[in-house]
């Protein structure tokens, strides 16, 4: 489960590095992205600035509206089920990143570990949108298992990472073509595995579905 990325490249040379539209000039971001914060997404042909995880509405134990909890990631299994549903058949974006993290060693000293591909400086990951009346736009990144992959070692699970082949499949293609793509990466893959305490800068508890 990813609820830590990086994402160190600005609009404009995203845009350039997708060949798209960029929309979000003027737009705030951190280099490090929480659930419940912004991010960069291509999607429509444009790089848009978004919020990081679906909505999804609480109520206290009176009956009472709470704040909504983000949910950041998409399991591949849950797909075809209501809450991701529409938004994977018609509104897939790509998430630009050029590292996820995920939490290592015991609780209350975990570290972060940073998952990469060697040699490149940004690649994308699967993703969907949705308009939201809390947050705007918002999207959420697909996850698959780690199984015969390199990343097994750190997590069960990780993002569904693209090669740039694939990128306009995911986007145009029916929603059969984008589900064989929901795939472990078969690919190379660094991994840095760093003294960085896990819990520290904006961290928010996000949840997977």
């Amino acid at each position: 489960m990813c609820n830590l990325y990086r994402m160190t490249q600005n609009a404009a040379e995203v845009a350039k590095w997708f060949a798209a539209v960029d929309a979000a000039a003027g737009a705030n971001f951190g280099a490090e992205v929480y659930p419940g914060y912004p991010g960069l997404v291509v999607a429509g042909g444009e790089v848009r600035a978004m919020t990081w995880g679906f909505p999804l509405a609480l109520t206290g134990a009176k009956g009472q509206a709470l704040k909504p909890r983000p949910v950041n990631n998409a399991r591949t299994d849950k797909l075809s089920g209501p809450f991701w549903r529409h938004a994977f058949e018609t509104r897939r974006c790509l998430i630009p990143l050029d590292a996820w993290a995920e939490a290592e060693g015991p609780k209350g000293r975990m570290t972060r570990t940073w998952l990469s591909l060697p040699g490149e400086d940004l690649f994308a990951v699967a993703g969907l949108w949705r308009p939201t009346p809390e947050w705007g736009a918002a999207y959420a990144m697909v996850m698959t298992d780690t199984a015969g992959c390199e990343a097994e070692a750190v997590h069960d699970r990780m993002p569904v990472v693209l090669a740039p082949a694939d990128y306009g499949r995911w986007l145009e293609g029916s929603p059969e073509e984008a589900f064989a793509l929901c795939r472990t990466w078969d690919g190379p893959l660094a991994i840095d595995r760093t003294r960085e305490p896990w819990a520290k800068g904006a961290g928010v508890q996000a949840s997977l579905f």
